[in-house]
């Protein structure tokens, strides 16, 4: 891009970027004391991160509370129908999700590098070049859901149960389609640091999905089925919204400059970045929601999915703070990597991670506080009130470590580690965690809460190793392998085109 352009573009994105570059000189400037250099960093990136962790923060809860009203609406039905939404929604609707998402990280790296690096014209080449692989792959995963009532009996659920659970996730087909364009388009729109047009549609689409929800589930009886139909109209809703903003917006004129048919070119490099981000987050996401699936064997599988099924949608709200600065953390470190700011992409990284783990502290304290009442906003039963303040404490573990793993999965996606991450999720949670909590939960019978204290304790080995290595990391040789990265795209690009 020319110097033209990139001043105009720099016009327009200047508030984020312009600190970033103060950041890199106070953290260069050897002629302050280092405590006051520190001290004045850390304002400054606080300022930063909290322009970018806060939105992001507010879109994914919102977003989790427009599918946390729909459980809260289906499992006041009856124990069996959030049973069955526990399966649909926190099983079979999460593989999407986690799939998906971890898809679509391989376009957050791509952008946030290149956006720091003000290559702007590759993002729009990015997030359609995303879109295409990811709606490609959402079609076999349409099938699945086809097919889910089955797979839940394969998987030992109760045939009651995964009947159930199998109306609902029938209506939550298209928003697997939903999924695979929302997520390209949300990770271009945070490359460039731009969260807030996000959280208004969110908080629009929720206060729409709440009424109508209401009405559908309750006053023309449409039950489960109904309460996905309109879980996935909601996602597309906001999928419109977003794509009208970047086509109307003078802040994504020079990031977005129409269809291309570039999009459909490079696309086996391109899934193959994908799937490495797919299997680094989909190893991730689906961890916890193995232990549903787990608690379904259990003795008394309605009582152990149902407490389980409350305490993972807190823990999942909760999670979604870390999302935010997950966001935050993926954004900072690629945009910093692209411009070639090694200094304030660690320093990032040291800053986002604390502000996480101390929020994490301070809701883990208030849940132990309420354990006792937490179920009552999901079901009216007195069984399931016991067994959720019974795993409230290892609830509060789960959402301590939830404050600083995701925030460390960040900084993987935005320095593009997430083959490397993958394999360490795969030891720590799969060779580890899974098989500790069946042991504990099955052999020496302790229940749901023995399969949740072994994968607690896979997650704690996954976060020690992703410290470690941060830690160790050498950032110019990130920028390094950043610059790098972006030119191999750029020249096949090229040489594609011509």
């Amino acid at each position: 891009m020319d110097s033209a352009g990139g001043g105009e573009a720099n016009k327009l994105h200047s508030p984020l970027l312009g600190g970033a570059s103060r950041l890199e000189s106070v953290l260069s400037d050897d002629s302050l004391p280092w405590a006051r250099r520190t001290w004045a960093a850390s304002v400054l990136e606080l300022r930063i991160v909290a322009r970018l962790a806060a939105p992001a923060v507010v879109v994914y809860m919102i977003n989790y509370l427009i599918s946390m009203s729909t459980q809260i609406f289906t499992g006041h039905l009856g124990t069996l129908e959030l049973a069955a939404v526990a399966l649909g929604n926190r099983g079979i609707q999460v593989f999407a999700y986690g799939l998906m998402l971890g898809m679509g990280s391989a376009v957050e790296t791509l952008c946030g590098q290149a956006y720091g690096a003000e290559r702007y014209n590759m993002l729009g080449i990015y997030m359609q070049r995303a879109t295409v692989v990811l709606v490609a792959t959402a079609i076999p995963l349409a099938v699945i859901y086809v097919f889910s009532g089955s797979l839940l009996v394969v998987l030992g659920q109760s045939r009651e149960i995964a009947s159930a659970a199998a109306t609902f996730v029938y209506g939550l087909i298209p928003q697997v389609f939903a999924y695979a364009v929302n997520f390209p388009i949300q990770k271009f729109l945070q490359s460039q640091s731009i969260m807030a047009p996000s959280a208004y549609t969110s908080a629009a689409t929720l206060v729409i999905h709440v009424v109508l929800s209401y009405l559908i589930i309750y006053k023309l009886g449409l039950g489960l089925l109904g309460a996905s139909l309109m879980l996935s109209v909601s996602w597309w809703f906001m999928v419109v919204a977003q794509f009208g903003y970047i086509v109307t917006s003078p802040r994504c004129r020079l990031t977005w400059t129409g269809f291309s048919w570039k999009s459909f070119s490079n696309l086996p490099e391109f899934f193959k970045l994908s799937i490495a981000s797919a299997v680094m987050l989909c190893l991730e996401t689906w961890y916890l929601q193995i232990l549903v699936l787990m608690a379904g064997l259990l003795k008394d599988p309605e009582i152990a999915l149902s407490s389980l099924s409350v305490c993972m949608t807190v823990s999942g709200w909760v999670f979604m703070m870390s999302v935010g600065f997950n966001a935050a953390a993926s954004v900072r470190v690629s945009n910093e990597l692209g411009a070639g700011n090694p200094k304030s992409a660690a320093f990032s990284v040291v800053v986002v991670t604390l502000m996480s783990f101390i929020l994490s502290v301070i809701i883990s304290v208030i849940i132990l506080l309420s354990r006792d009442y937490i179920s009552y906003i999901f079901t009216e039963g007195e069984d399931v009130s016991r067994a959720v303040s019974q795993l409230t404490p290892l609830l509060a573990c789960t959402i301590i470590l939830n404050g600083i793993q995701p925030v460390l999965s960040g900084v993987a996606v935005g320095c593009g580690w997430q083959a490397f991450v993958a394999y360490v999720n795969v030891g720590c949670y799969y060779i580890v965690g899974v098989p500790l909590g069946c042991l504990l939960g099955f052999y020496f019978e302790q229940g749901a809460a023995g399969i949740w204290i072994g994968m607690i304790g896979g997650t704690l080995m996954q976060t020690v190793i992703l410290v470690w290595v941060t830690i160790r990391t050498d950032w110019n040789k990130e920028v390094q392998e950043a610059s790098r990265r972006l030119s191999k795209w750029e020249n096949e690009d090229s040489q594609l085109s011509n």
